[in-house]
């Protein structure tokens, strides 16, 4: 009995021993596999956060470009409204409000000018030709991308003279403004030129039309915009064709005293 009974503890010995490490293995399978549970979770929770955060981040962006772009359109009814909308300064350093649009009436030719101010246009226009002058508008309200338009084709043309392409754009804003930065994306300007002579030059200035139209504009609430004194000012070369709406007594008191609508500006 006493072989018998070693042999069955060592037989018993055995098999713990073989139940043990069985055990020690089943153990290290399930270590291994929370742990590389624990690492999907994590990884997923990671990929989710990270997605949550750019949804995130993309909605704040939108709210801000809604804003902005609520912003701009409130500036722009503002400015539409303002009660001194004819004296609206539009320069290269003050461009009109994103969006900015007037609300426009079509002249005898097509083109197209501020609802507000086109009855005083007419007006001057007719008594121009009541007096044997004729005056022809060539161009009146631009929208921005056809400015744009003209003022890559300006630069191209400067270019064309031997001018760098940044000497270029500085010369070309002096004869074109730049988009948004031009009477005429305000709907409030003109370019007037005789019959006669229809051309873009300073020549203009000694037409009976454009004579004419310098000494009775401002009876009709326009100004000539770009004199030739006020280069300097206004930024923009002498214009003898430009003429701009500011109103009667402002019309007035500029070209009685020779002045230019920024000058008006600063001192009234």
């Amino acid at each position: 009995m006493y072989t018998i009974d070693k042999h069955v503890i060592e037989v018993d010995s055995l098999e713990s021993k073989i139940k043990g490490r069985s055990l020690l293995k089943g153990r290290g399978k399930v270590s291994i596999v929370t742990i590389l549970s624990i690492f999907l979770i994590l990884s997923f929770t990671v990929i989710v956060n990270a997605e949550a955060s750019e949804s995130i981040k993309v909605l704040i962006r939108e709210k801000k470009d809604e804003s902005f772009l609520e912003q701009e359109k409130e500036k722009s009814y503002l400015v539409q409204n303002s009660k001194d909308w004819m004296l609206m300064l539009v320069n290269e350093k003050s461009p009109l409000p994103d969006g900015y649009l007037p609300k426009l009436k079509k002249l005898e030719n097509g083109l197209e000018f501020d609802e507000r101010a086109i009855d005083y246009l007419n007006e001057m226009l007719a008594d121009a030709r009541l007096q044997g002058l004729s005056p022809v508008v060539c161009s009146a309200f631009r929208t921005v991308e056809y400015q744009q338009k003209l003022f890559d084709n300006q630069i191209k043309k400067q270019m064309g003279n031997g001018l760098s392409a940044h000497q270029a754009v500085v010369e070309a804003k002096k004869v074109v403004a730049y988009p948004g930065t031009s009477e005429h994306n305000l709907g409030l300007a003109v370019d007037i030129v005789s019959l006669g002579y229809q051309f873009l030059d300073e020549k203009q200035a000694a037409t009976p039309e454009i004579e004419w139209l310098v000494e009775h504009c401002s009876e009709y609430g326009f100004i000539l915009r770009y004199p030739k004194d006020k280069t300097e000012i206004t930024g923009v070369i002498y214009e003898p064709w430009h003429f701009r709406y500011v109103g009667k007594q402002a019309a007035k008191e500029i070209m009685e005293n020779g002045l230019c609508l920024e000058e008006y500006l600063i001192r009234y």
